[in-house]
């Protein structure tokens, strides 16, 4: 009853015109940052951070927060329309995304994008509300041990993108995790697979192999069609919106993905990227098809987009209940509170609960205005499919060239994104899924550092892995998931062999 009190009162804060600018100027501000190849919410946050230096703590915080809000939903517009995703969030939101923007559906594509967005930013900051010490409590019980079994349960979900193909799949996995390995050793400091290059010292920058897997690859893809035909006619766009029908179909998704982007972005370190890939792996378990997923599916864009959002909630539990910050953007916020005379954590309750409660009510509305921003824009938007290849080709390549050179400031990585450009494109003409590389080289870091660190606690011993109970959980799923295609593949083997012939 109390935090409903408050709630109220933290909406009556909100609600003037000031906090209400703040909002709709951080989510459209978010969304373009979002939407831009190679910046993320961190560094939108960073840049822009200097604006809320002459306002008052509660506008400044909940314009920060649409701009985070904003961003993680920006990311899916681009990958949608160019198979270039704005953020790392967003990679999972290709695969079927782009498939329904070249089928003549990109509005009803980013139509889906900011109604899951939404529906999964909404219920996180229910959870953020009503939950937030338990669930940071939970947080911290969390050590190397369950993070390297998280980890590895998030490894597992390769079985699943590689159904079609196990053999290329574990091939394309592999390169995924050796990659991961470039850099300073994370435990003794010393350079290892850097073949004595200086810009390898921090490990393979994941943006410019990002853009270049996607974007890259599909500029030369489109290239190879023919040059003389790159102006032709695209093909009529129908399906601006999604129907009633279409969000019935959707919603055990996206209330699974909600949960699991939640739960998954209160983790420290675990973020968006995580839950998407998680949450797209559960929703083609689920599906009644998961034949579609791929080539078009509107469970494929719900899943992720729902988890990534609700995994902006999630980060700030341990944020403001321990003063924490669980990813990389709420480090930044930290900065952003600190300027303001406030510090995260169990005080800010007890001090400033009005200010508390106004930020939950900010994230609310944030979550509102980019949704209004994202189905409005959807017909402008989808627009985009039109522009013939010979200005879209040249438009992509300068965002996706901008996009590598900004995470680093470093023409090093412009090279690294050509490089994986190519690599991308014979992958793709070989059939190889890019899907389980990018999952590895995102996950097997930080897998590596968490087994290490958890056998340097244990004093070598490796059953620390399997006698905690929240690691051997996740291990126990992880093998499930890994085994199951094998199962289903004998099972169909067998089927197909008691099938008489037909005469």
């Amino acid at each position: 009853m109390e935090s409903a009190l408050l709630m109220l009162e933290g909406f009556k804060d909100v609600v003037t015109l000031q906090n209400l600018l703040s909002v709709f100027v951080g989510s459209a501000l978010g969304i373009s940052i979002g939407a831009l190849p190679g910046l993320n919410a961190s560094m939108g946050i960073a840049l822009l951070l200097p604006l809320t230096y002459g306002m008052s703590a509660l506008p400044a915080i909940v314009m920060l927060l649409s701009i985070y809000c904003g961003a993680i939903y920006g990311g899916s517009i681009t990958a949608i329309l160019l198979r270039t995703p704005g953020t790392t969030a967003a990679a999972c939101t290709v695969f079927d995304g782009y498939e329904m923007a070249q089928n003549g559906e990109p509005g009803r594509a980013l139509s889906m994008a900011a109604t899951a967005s939404f529906i999964g930013g909404i219920f996180s900051v229910i959870v953020l509300i009503f939950l937030s010490p338990p669930l940071a409590r939970m947080a911290l019980m969390f050590g190397p041990a369950e993070y390297f079994a998280l980890c590895f349960f998030g490894l597992s979900i390769i079985s699943s993108l590689a159904a079609e193909n196990m053999v290329k799949g574990l091939i394309s996995a592999v390169i995924g995790l050796l990659l991961g390995t470039a850099g300073l050793d994370i435990v003794t400091g010393v350079p290892r697979f850097t073949f004595d290059i200086v810009e390898l010292l921090n490990g393979i920058s994941f943006i410019p192999v990002l853009i270049g897997l996607f974007a890259v690859s599909q500029i030369f893809i489109t290239v190879e069609k023919e040059i003389q035909e790159l102006g032709g006619v695209k093909q009529a766009i129908s399906g601006l919106t999604i129907s009633l029908k279409d969000l019935v179909s959707v919603t055990g998704t996206v209330i699974r993905s909600s949960i699991i982007g939640t739960l998954v972005g209160i983790l420290p370190g675990a973020g968006a990227t995580m839950s998407s890939f998680i949450s797209y792996n559960e929703a083609r378990r689920w599906s009644k098809t998961p034949e579609k997923f791929g080539k078009g599916c509107l469970e494929g864009i719900a899943a992720p987009e729902a988890a990534n959002n609700a995994a902006t909630g999630g980060a700030m539990v341990p944020l403001l209940s321990l003063g924490i910050p669980g990813s990389e953007t709420t480090a930044v916020l930290v900065g952003a509170f600190m300027i303001q005379g406030l510090r995260p954590g169990p005080l800010l309750f007890r001090e400033n609960p009005d200010l508390v409660y106004g930020l939950f009510a900010g994230m609310v509305l944030a979550n509102i205005a980019f949704f209004v921003l994202g189905m409005l824009g959807a017909r402008l938007f989808s627009q985009v499919t039109k522009i013939p290849n010979r200005v879209l080709v040249p438009m992509i390549l300068i965002l996706a060239t901008i996009g590598s050179f900004a995470e680093n400031n470093s023409l090093s990585d412009v090279f690294l994104m050509f490089s994986f450009g190519v690599v991308g494109y014979f992958m793709r003409k070989f059939e190889f899924p890019v899907a389980p590389l990018v999952l590895a080289l995102v996950l097997g870091p930080m897998a590596e550092s968490n087994f290490r660190r958890g056998l340097i606690i244990s004093a070598g011993d490796w059953t620390t892995f399997f006698t905690r109970p929240i690691s051997l959980v996740f291990l126990a799923l992880g093998f499930a998931t890994l085994i199951m295609p094998f199962i289903r593949m004998i099972r169909d083997h067998r089927k197909t062999r008691e099938v008489p012939p037909s005469e």
